[in-house]
Parts: C-alpha cells; sequence; structure tokens
C-alpha cells in the first residue's frame, strides 16, 4: 500500500508542479482596441516587434527630424486609447494591459504623453 502511494506521488507530484508552474490560470491581458481599423503591420507581428519599430521610428526622429511616419508613437496612441480615459495606461488599457503580462516596465511614459490627441509644444499638426 505504502509503495502504491509513493508511485502514485511520484506520478502525479511532477505533472501539479509543472502545471502551476506553466501558468495555468493567469489571466490573460485585456486587449480592446479603442477605434479598430487597419493596422500598420499584421497582429503577430506587431507584439513580436513593434518595440523595434518604435526604435527605429524614434531613432528617425531624434535623428533626422522626421515625424508622422506610420510607427509614430502618436499614430499608436490614436488608435489604442480607451475611448473612456483616452489613454493607453491604465489597468485595462491597451498598453499596460500587455505589458503587465509579459512583466516589461513601459518605459515610454517618462517623457511621452499617453493620451490621444495630446499634441506637444512646437510641434506643428
Amino acid at each position: 500500500m505504502r509503495r502504491a502511494v509513493t508511485l502514485f506521488l511520484l506520478g502525479v507530484l511532477p505533472w501539479l508542479t509543472f502545471s502551476a508552474w506553466a501558468g495555468d490560470g493567469v489571466p490573460k491581458p485585456t486587449i480592446v482596441i479603442a477605434n479598430e481599423g487597419k493596422c500598420i503591420a499584421p497582429t503577430e507581428e506587431m507584439r513580436r516587434n513593434h518595440m523595434d519599430m518604435l526604435k527605429h521610428q524614434r531613432d528617425e526622429t531624434m535623428r533626422k527630424g522626421v515625424r508622422g511616419k506610420p510607427a509614430s508613437l502618436n499614430g499608436c496612441i490614436e488608435c489604442h486609447a480607451g475611448k473612456s480615459t483616452g489613454s493607453v495606461i491604465g489597468k485595462d488599457h491597451f498598453c499596460e494591459s500587455c505589458h503587465s503580462y509579459a512583466a516589461v516596465k513601459l518605459d515610454c511614459w517618462d517623457c511621452h504623453q499617453p493620451k490621444a490627441g495630446f499634441k506637444a509644444a512646437g510641434v506643428k499638426p
């Protein structure tokens, strides 16, 4: 009897441990696109590469003064900001929900405004 219990535990415990470790029951991020339309790239590409697109556009803007391209931060905010707050950050808003899920720090907002329709001083509309 003792041997049967031991074999049972050896067979079940690793599975239970792996199941908990694998993230079962972890809530998925809330993804609500307030202004649905055509994104600049397919969803899977955006999930994997949006940070590289934004970094590239950042370099183009800072070094060459190129503004208003498809991968601009303002362009993203205009489509993805929540209708109730006009922002992409907050508990259930577009950027923060995914970044919290992935445990990735959002540092864009240390310098940039996370609200739609915001124009920086000195920027022509």
